[in-house]
């Protein structure tokens, strides 16, 4: 699955939405599912160690954040603060499983549109 992520100005976000919900803007099958402000937010998230850590994600598929912690030396803490983070740019899943969170993805590649 790719992600799309535009990032335009919250004044350009918000004028987008209304002209949605009032009907005089259709939204293109093509848009982006997930708006940033900036695209030093998006790099926050998109930083190299959380691209490693969607991967070992992804080739791993851990039954848990602690089970993922240990697999990747991050504090469970730190590891759910991030993917949490990540779960509002639609890159993972968390999944209550058996009493504990799982982390999923089906990110393949990430797409981003910059509206200037």
């Amino acid at each position: 699955m790719i992600v799309e992520i535009g990032i335009t100005s919250l004044e350009d976000m918000r004028a987008r939405t209304i002209a949605i919900a009032q009907g005089k803007q259709n939204r293109g099958t093509s848009d982006p599912k997930i708006w940033a402000t900036s695209l030093e937010s998006v790099a926050r998230v998109l930083s190299a160690e959380n691209q490693k850590l969607l991967r070992e994600i992804k080739e791993s598929k851990p039954a848990s954040l602690k089970e993922l912690a240990e697999k990747t030396g991050r504090h469970t803490s730190n590891l759910s603060r991030t993917l949490k983070t990540m779960e509002s740019y639609n890159l993972v899943k968390l999944e209550r499983e058996n009493g504990r969170l799982r982390p999923t993805t089906e990110v393949t590649g990430i797409r981003m549109e910059v509206a200037v």
